[in-house]
């Protein structure tokens, strides 16, 4: 199959080459019009391209369509039609028309709104987006699209990415123009998104609720042996992960998905893909599909693809990390410093209109990879912190010190020797990943480290796009002011004054120590640890301001999106208070009693043999179980009342903060009780697969 991979790449995608194969000259030109320079499709020209579109899915073994779309869930969602169309006869006819192309009309009631409709304006409507391709899965036609609500807010998590990447095309092309560039007729983002993800047994996961029910493990104490001997990482493919990962890039190339890297993660059975960057908005849906992809593959393999943020307590949880640049139509990528970046005007002028949009909306930011089960990792010296830093790395750092203290910087190219003849010497790097950092330079785009493996990648980049829209919009105001003959001295004087301005964002050091955590206050920069915490930043009156300015998020969007963000996390930590609770009342406590049952069974029979004999080990085995037992009940009593507390609270982030601070707080106790007596029990006991059996078997 390997040999085949440019014939397999893409083969179930209505690209390009297909629809320029598929459709007359005139509708393919007017469709990548459409697609280059966001205009709207004639409805013929839409009409034609179902045509071609439906011939093309029923040629490749469809017989439905879907639009496919991505709702506050944070998952996709579909509703199949079949092309049949019932004719004289008994018969039938494939058909499918431009109407059914452009628009559909799911029901949008039972999908999260944060009450932007009722339930009696049960209506949505999805709306075909041209510049991502439609694909073929399972025999359906996926049709990328748009979701939103009978009155026309965005109910999903698309659309605000469209417009916040018409957005900053706007304003960068502006700043473009200014700076003497003539070409340039559409600025893009474009986003790699690694992905990090564990494989476990399914018949392991069958037999724990948590996994099943939360997506990771309430309960479980750790093995002799973790992650601390490095072995893992980068390591040979066990045979079982390697055909998995093979069929796995198989099925995603099919999907035009350009996968690229797969290596062994640091923690026991965790792993990593990630592929090659692509514009922003298709990035998104494939990275949505890789997920899913994962999910049904790994079941095909006997495993279970977990995509939460931490399944297993001591061991690092799972991210991803969001590659991310701005290119122009004419193929050059801003971010790239080339060989002098002193002299690169226009690069200069984008790194610091991003300084300034990370400074000044660092705490939407981080507010973009805020959920409960991202909580978990940032901060816990695996991830980066909560803290919102830029890492430039050494020459660039110069470079703007330079610039700020008017100062001559002098290029260097530092030889890297190894120290043994054979091996080759190169040029070092300009810079390198800062793991520690949550947005750091990596040589021509910055990788946004802080975003959780299981969420969708759209609402970083939505922020992350609107941001640096407001940044080169105000640089373009001040701009269009200044005399042509003297635009270079204005921009350098820009460069300077943002970059003086804003310098506390930058940080090349270890953001995991307590010293920068200090620093980080001294310089005023936000140290928003939780969920609840960070969320009513989205409503704070500069975050309104930025995106109703740029028209990404109206007013009542933005509110609808803090009331679902903020459910959403209640109702995670009440699923998981729910089924800790069951696992400690029916399979862990009664484990525990049975042992201890086993022992005093075991106790007066060894007595009744002869009074003589020493049973006090057993008894202070039974003494310390019995312990654990009541300790664990009376915390479980108490989690049971503050669950019911919770729910009774009205105000949804005063409820928030309370499931965060005291059930959150009343589930570790638990945790850390039940962990000190699980390995006290026989293994044949424990009700479930520890973490020996889940992490070291596959």
């Amino acid at each position: 199959m390997d040999n085949k991979v440019p014939e397999l790449y893409g083969s179930l995608v209505f690209n390009d080459s297909i629809m320029r194969e598929k459709l007359p000259k005139d509708v393919y030109k007017s469709l990548r019009k459409t697609i280059e320079n966001n205009t709207h499709l004639d409805r013929d020209v839409a009409n034609a391209v179902a045509i071609a579109m439906k011939e093309w899915a029923i040629e490749n073994g469809a017989t439905h369509y879907t639009h496919w779309f991505q709702p506050m869930t944070g998952y996709t969602a579909e509703k199949h039609d079949s092309f049949i169309s019932p004719i004289e006869g008994g018969k039938v006819i494939m058909e499918f028309a431009g109407k059914e192309l452009v628009k559909g009309e799911p029901d949008a009631s039972s999908f999260p709104s944060g009450g932007l409709r009722a339930t009696f304006e049960a209506r949505g409507y999805t709306a075909w987006d041209p510049t991502s391709p439609a694909f073929i899965k399972e025999g359906t036609l996926c049709i990328p699209t748009a979701f939103c609500s009978y009155s026309g807010d965005a109910l999903d998590k698309k659309t605000p990415l469209l417009r916040s990447m018409e957005a900053l095309n706007k304003q960068a092309v502006r700043v473009l123009r200014l700076l003497g560039n003539k070409e340039v007729t559409n600025v893009t983002t474009t986003v790699g998104p690694e992905q990090e993800y564990f494989l476990i047994d399914k018949a392991d996961y069958a037999k724990r609720k948590d996994l099943i029910f939360t997506g990771r493990t309430l309960l479980g104490a750790m093995p002799p042996k973790g992650q601390e001997m490095d072995d893992h990482y980068f390591g040979s493919l066990r045979p079982r992960v390697s055909d998995y990962m093979h069929e796995l890039d198989e099925e995603l190339w099919k999907l035009g998905i350009p996968a690229k890297t797969k290596h062994n993660e640091v923690a026991p059975c965790q792993h990593e893909l990630a592929p090659v960057f692509d514009t922003t908005n298709v990035a998104v849906d494939h990275n949505q599909l890789t997920m899913e992809v994962m999910k049904k593959v790994a079941d095909k393999h006997g495993f279970v693809c977990l995509l939460h943020e931490k399944p297993f307590a001591g061991i690092n949880g799972s991210g991803k990390h969001n590659n991310w640049s701005v290119s122009t139509n004419t193929g050059v990528n801003l971010l790239e410093p080339g060989t002098t970046p002193l002299e690169n005007t226009q690069f200069l002028v984008f790194l610091a209109a991003i300084i300034k949009a990370v400074d000044e909306y660092a705490d939407l930011l981080r507010l973009s990879v805020a959920s409960a089960g991202n909580d978990h990792r940032l901060g816990a010296n695996e991830a980066p912190p909560a803290i919102i830093s830029i890492f430039l790395g050494d020459e660039l750092t110069a470079v703007l010190d330079s610039i700020v203290n008017g100062t001559f910087f002098e290029k260097r190219k530092e030889s890297m020797s190894i120290g043994a003849s054979v091996l080759p010497h190169f040029t070092k790097d300009n810079t390198d990943r800062n793991r520690t950092s949550p947005f750091a330079f990596t040589g021509n785009k910055f990788e946004f480290r802080s975003l959780g493996s299981s969420a969708s990648v759209a609402g970083p980049n939505t922020i992350l796009n609107t941001a640096v829209a407001e940044s080169l919009k105000q640089f373009a105001d001040v701009l269009e002011g200044e005399d042509p003959e003297k635009m270079l001295e204005a921009v350098t004087s820009l460069v300077k004054e943002t970059i003086i301005k804003h310098k506390r964002i930058l940080f090349n050091g270890n953001g995991y120590t307590d010293e920068w955590v200090e620093e980080a206050a001294k310089r005023g920069l936000y140290n928003l640890k939780s969920t609840p915490e960070v969320l009513p930043v989205f409503k704070a009156d500069k975050n309104v301001q930025l995106f109703t300015s740029h028209g990404v998020f109206s007013e009542t969007e933005i509110n609808s999106r803090y009331e679902i963000l903020l459910e959403n996390y209640c109702k995670t930590l009440h699923i998981e208070t729910l089924t800790l609770q069951d696992m400690i009342y029916k399979q862990f406590l009664p484990a525990v009693l049975k042992y201890i049952d086993t022992l005093s069974n075991s106790v007066i029979a060894r007595k009744s043999v002869s009074a003589s004999i020493t049973t006090s080990a057993e008894q202070k085995l039974i003494e310390k179980l019995s312990g654990y037992y009541e300790s664990i009940t009376e915390l479980t009593e108490k989690l049971h009342d503050d669950t019911d507390k919770a729910e009774s609270i009205s105000d949804i982030l005063e409820q928030a903060l309370f499931y965060h601070d005291v059930v959150f707080d009343d589930m570790n106790k638990i945790r850390e009780v039940a962990d000190q007596a699980e390995p006290l029990i026989p293994e044949d006991i424990i009700p479930y697969p520890t973490y020996e059996e889940i992490l070291f078997y596959v």
